[in-house]
């Protein structure tokens, strides 16, 4: 998958987000799945999770957020995805509506863990996204919420980040487009998320950290365009 995908190798930027990553991981229910965190040199507003672990959180989400709420919003949506096996079970469908059985079992029944996040890699890489449902996404939300909330940030960060989306969506309809062709609209979600967090109260909401890297990435060559095939 990182030969595939367009990898941001900037070291100060990786450890920024897996420093996020990893405590939020600490903070994910069910199985202690290998998380690994990395950015995709893409200017679109997006993140994607594979089965087993691997998150990627898109360039073009650090270029919009406004704090650091918000990255870690969409991380933890991510890996709430992982925790809850939306994503495994997602692919299976996926997989199963374009080869047998017989084809999709003997793909991954001898490899395990890697050849599902190798198959799910090739697919992201072809631009065939895993379409989660209303339902796992709603729960997606709700699991992200509690994640932020246990590791200690203020999760009204993933409500605002709906807000940036709006704002980018009238700015700039390119970087949002991939976004809303893969999630549902956000509308309901946004009601859902604010009921969640009329009575939440703290947590971390920017750092200089955050500052830090927002101004180093605006700095760095400009990032590529998702491919469309």
């Amino acid at each position: 998958m990182h030969k595939q995908t367009a990898e941001l190798r900037d070291a100060q930027v990786t450890t920024f987000i897996t420093h996020i990553g990893q405590r939020l991981a600490k903070a994910a229910p069910g199985a202690k799945y290998p998380y690994s965190f990395a950015i995709a040199d893409y200017r679109e507003i997006n993140a994607f999770s594979l089965p087993g672990g691997p998150v990627w959180i898109n360039r073009g989400v650090l270029h919009a957020a406004t704090s650091e709420s918000q990255v870690a919003g969409v991380l933890a949506h991510e890996i709430a995805h992982i925790a809850q096996r939306h994503a495994a079970d997602q692919l299976t469908k996926t997989l199963l509506a374009k080869w047998s059985l017989g084809m999709l079992g003997a793909m991954l029944g001898n490899a395990g863990g890697a050849g599902t996040a190798q198959a799910a890699g090739a697919m992201v890489t072809n631009g065939v996204f895993l379409k989660f449902s209303r339902d796992d996404e709603r729960e997606a939300d709700r699991v992200g919420l509690q994640i932020m909330t246990k590791a200690g940030w203020d999760p009204h960060g993933m409500i605002e980040l709906f807000d940036v989306l709006r704002r980018e969506s009238n700015r700039d309809p390119g970087a949002v487009d991939v976004f809303f062709s893969t999630h549902p609209s956000p509308q309901d979600r946004i009601a859902q998320l604010t009921a969640a967090t009329a009575r939440s109260r703290g947590g971390i909401r920017d750092t200089a950290e955050f500052r830090a890297v927002k101004a180093r990435v605006l700095r760095l060559p400009a990032p590529r365009r998702m491919p469309t095939t």
